[in-house]
Parts: structure tokens; sequence; C-alpha cells
């Protein structure tokens, strides 16, 4: 097999291969963590269930229920109004660096393709339609960096569209030769093959693993061919292989299919799964954050199949993809330092967010777009549960799993708690993002992590939606709240599913049996913030994220 013939045949269908097989894949081995965490929250530990507060008589205040403004220019900040600006613009500036990387990647393969093929002439119209051809990564990183919602999603898509056909009517101008449909044959056939293979990984059902699962696959893809084209280059190896086969009683196809499976298994221990640990130990480190790993995928992808096509004009020619990832690289690190620098926003604020486990993908949902904004801030203190288990899982737990040690991920007794808040790291991955802590939780010891968590984070986020009497966890968790933090750090999200007058009537005998050692009971005027979502858009995202700053 020819060098050229291995580089545009051979590595094509390694990556559609381990493209396509990430999906069931990932979803598989998700759903088998999604069950082991369940089985590990049904299961008892070495603790007890929370403190009981001494309860004293009734406060002399009575406690008010108050319904928070849902527009962000009702939202008295002050000296927390820099704190906002950098929460609602910096997933934005984030989007402007990994554009500014793309940049940088889509010159490198634009002049590599115009070096490669010196036959054609070089206009200025052809430089701008290359370039704005291999560009084109920059839209799917923008949406998962930034454009969660509709509107930015058809804006940002919008925005890439008219530069390409303005771009295009400019070349059809100079060239009458030439149509648009060659013009969009062309960038279909530059782009769409690898956005294809992305769309595969990046389904938001298998996002949070699809890489690490992508990466392992293809190291046993190109395992299982490796042997073949050995065999086709080596008649020596090839005779051995057939004598090994024919001794073991394998016929023609059994050799062919061993040979398959030898080089599966040897790429996958050998190269595989030592690939995946290091990716694991230098995400611990906090070498780079789960959304940079994602965007690299990205840009790699678009790099080994766009340079698939330069194979033809000679086979070192497929390198150009490797140089326009490293020159993505480079300058995305540069860019983000640059934009550290110029981010001054003081200390982080770490927040705790409460939910009903229940909400399925409706926590999903709102989360996702929540943690865009807050984790520029500070980080995330979360309880694991089914609804986000699939969602914020990181890339050491998973490994963890895949290993059999996902036990030692739960936390085992309050010293274990205290012992994983003391070291927690609450500095900001390189792409300047804080991070997501879930604790894993038994059924007695959630109610003790609650607390703890309570009384080391900044601010309370409890999302009451759908919340009902069967809910009764969350009822602890109220009285919990009332009992050791402060009324002004907490906000109540709630919506239309909310059994309002449960929770008014529970919030309220809740107050009446408040623990006597709680700071709540001196206030004047206690408050319980309630925060009425119904669009989860962008104004009323802005305003939640505002109140929630104003009482930091």
């Amino acid at each position: 097999m020819s060098t050229t013939v291995m580089l545009t045949g051979m590595l094509p269908f390694i990556v559609l291969v381990a493209a396509v097989l990430a999906v069931p894949v990932a979803w598989f081995l998700l759903r088998l963590y999604s069950r082991a965490v369940r089985r590990g929250m049904i299961a008892g530990g070495t603790a007890g269930a929370g403190t009981n507060a001494i309860a004293g008589t009734p406060p002399t205040a009575d406690l008010e229920i108050v319904d928070l403004p849902i527009r962000s220019d009702q939202v008295v900040l002050g000296e927390k109004s820099l704190k906002f600006r950098v929460a609602a613009f910096s997933c934005w500036r984030a989007a402007l660096a990994y554009a500014i990387a793309g940049a940088a990647y889509a010159a490198v393969m634009t002049t590599g393709l115009l070096l490669s093929d010196r036959t054609q002439a070089v206009v200025s119209t052809k430089i701008a339609l290359l370039f704005w051809t291999y560009f084109w990564p920059v839209v799917p990183a923008a949406v998962l960096v930034a454009a969660y919602d509709r509107k930015r999603r058809l804006q940002v898509f919008g925005g890439y569209t008219l530069v390409f056909l303005f771009i295009a009517v400019v070349g059809l101008l100079r060239n009458p030769d030439l149509h648009l449909t060659d013009l969009l044959l062309y960038w279909i056939i530059t782009n769409g093959p690898a956005t294809l293979l992305v769309m595969a990984f990046l389904y938001k059902p298998i996002r949070a693993v699809g890489p690490l699962v992508l990466a392992f696959l293809i190291a046993a893809s190109v395992g299982s061919q490796v042997l073949l084209s050995v065999a086709d280059q080596s008649n020596t190896f090839l005779r051995g292989v057939v004598g090994i086969g024919s001794s073991a009683g394998l016929g023609a196809v059994g050799t062919f299919i061993a040979m398959i499976v030898a080089g599966t298994l040897l790429f996958s221990i050998a190269i595989g799964w030592p690939a995946l640990r290091i990716l694991g130990r230098r995400y611990e480190r906090k070498k780079f954050s789960d959304q940079s790993l994602t965007l690299d995928t990205i840009w790699l992808v678009f790099a080994v199949v766009q340079s698939i096509y330069l194979a033809f004009q000679g086979p070192l020619w497929i390198l150009t993809g490797l140089f326009a990832f490293l020159a993505y690289k480079i300058v995305s690190a540069v860019a983000f330092r640059r934009l550290l620098a110029t981010q001054t926003q003081g200390p982080s604020t770490t927040l705790l967010l409460l939910r009903v486990f229940s909400l399925g993908k409706r926590s999903e949902s709102l989360f996702d777009k929540l943690r865009r904004h807050w984790q520029y801030l500070g980080g995330t203190l979360m309880i694991a549960g089914p609804d986000l288990v699939t969602t914020t899982v990181e890339p050491h737990e998973f490994l963890d799993f895949v290993r059999g040690r996902l036990g030692r991920r739960f936390v085992s007794g309050i010293h274990d708690v205290e012992g994983r808040l003391a070291s927690l790291d609450t500095a900001a991955d390189p792409d300047g993002r804080h991070r997501i802590t879930e604790f894993f939780c038994h059924n007695d010891t959630w109610q003790m992590t609650v607390e703890r968590l309570a009384a080391f984070s900044d601010v309370v986020l409890m999302d009451l939606r759908s919340f009902s009497p069967s809910n009764r966890g969350c009822v602890f968790e109220l009285g919990r709240l009332l009992d050791a933090v402060d009324l002004n750090r907490i906000v109540f999200l709630i919506d239309a599913t909310t059994d309002r007058s449960y929770l008014e009537s529970t919030l309220q005998r809740l107050w009446r049996s408040v623990c006597a050692e709680s700071k709540n009971r001196l206030q004047p005027a206690p408050r319980a913030r309630l925060f009425p979502v119904s669009r989860q858009d962008e104004p009323e995202l802005r305003a939640l994220m505002g109140h929630l700053l104003a009482v930091t």
C-alpha cells in the first residue's frame, strides 16, 4: 500500500470509524456511569446524617417572602458591577480568543494549500475564500463557548454566512466562468466531513466524555489496521502470521480477523489507555479545562480531515494540519494569557447549587446556560445527582469509573468532606474558567455534606422548580439553609411548576423552628428571596446573576 493511498484512504476510514463508534460507545459508558452513581447514592457510607440543630423559641421577626425583579436593569449592584460585566461578557471574550486562534489555524491551512498546488494563480479573492472556508471551526466553537440560545446562534451562523457570500460574490464578479455552486461544493467538500464527525462526538448526551472516547477509539482503530498494513508490505511477516494462524487451527478468514483483533487490543492497551491516563492527570493538574479539551478535539479533527486532500500533492503535505493545529494552540494560549491579564475581578466567588433532582433535562438546560457565565467568576459546588451527573462528569472521574474506582469519589464522612474542602483548588484554568466540583454522597452522608458546603460557599442558588411535598430532601436542605446560611446569600429559583403555597408554608414552618444559634434570627427584616424564571433567556439570566452577585 503506497503512502498516498494510506493517507487518503486508510486515515479517513480510521477517523470515520472512530467518530461513528464514539456515539454509541460513549452513550453506553455514560449510562453505566449514571447507574454506578445511583447505586452509590443509595448505598450507605460510614457517617451518620446531618447534625440536629437545637430549636429555639420562634424568632421575633416574621419571615417575608419576596419576588426578585427579573430584569437586569432593576438589579442594584454597586461595587459588584465589575463582576457582573465579567460574568456577562467573559464567555464572548473567550470566544474572541478562540476566533483569533482559529484565524491562525486558517492562515496556516490556506498557506499550505497554496504552496502545495503551484499550478493555480493566487489572487486576493481566492486567498480570502480559502481563509474563510478554513475559518469555519470558529463557528461551532463560538456556539459551545458563548452562543447558547437560538438568537445568538443564528447571529453567529448568519454572520459567517454573510461574509462567505460577500467573498463569493466578489469572486464571481471577477471571474465570470466561476459558479456559486462550485464555491458551495468546495466548501462542503472541505468542511462537510469534519463537521459531521465533530457533530457526532459533540452530541449533547455524550459531549462530556466524547473527546476521551474518540481519542481512545482512534488509537484502537489505527491498531486494527496496523498488522494488516505490515503484512501487506512484508511477505516474511505475512508468512509468519499465516503459520501461526494455521498452527492455531485458523483458516484464512480466522487469521485475518485475529490480526484485526490483536492489533486493536495492542494499540488500545499500549497507546489508547495510557493516552487517556495522561489526559486525566494533566486535567487534574489544571493544565487544561474540560471546555478547552473539547475545542482542541474539534480543531484536531478538522486538521486531520482537511489535510487529507493535501496528501494528494505529496505525503508530507499532510503535516500542514499538524502545523495549523500547533499554531492554533500557541495563539490560543497567548490570547488567554492576555485575556486573564486584563480580566480583573477580585477574589473568586463560590456558588453552591442545590436543586430538585427530578428536574432532569430542565435542570441541565438552565445549568448549562448559567455555568457559561458563572465559571468565569468562581467555582461551583454541587451534590452529584442523576439529573446532571453525565453532564458534569470530569475526565479523571470518568477514568476512575472505567477502572472500577468510582467508589473512592464518594464522601465517607465529615473528615472526608473537610479534607476535600481544604484541598479545593479555587484557581482558574488556563482559559479563565473555574471548575465545577461535584460531591458524590451516600444516602447517609449527603445531609452533613450539604451543611458543610452551604457554610463554605459565598452564595447559594436553590432550584425549586417542580418542588412539591414529595421532595423531602429539599425540605431538609431548606431547613439547614435557614439555620446556617445568611438569608441574604440565598436565592430560591421557582417557576410555574413550583407548588408555591406549599413552598411558602414550608418556609414559614421552618422559620418558626429555626435553631437558636442561627444568625438569621438577628436580622430585623428577614427575607426569603424568590426568583421566578420563565423564559430562561439572556435578560432573565443576567438578572439572576445580578441577584447572586449583589449578595456576595
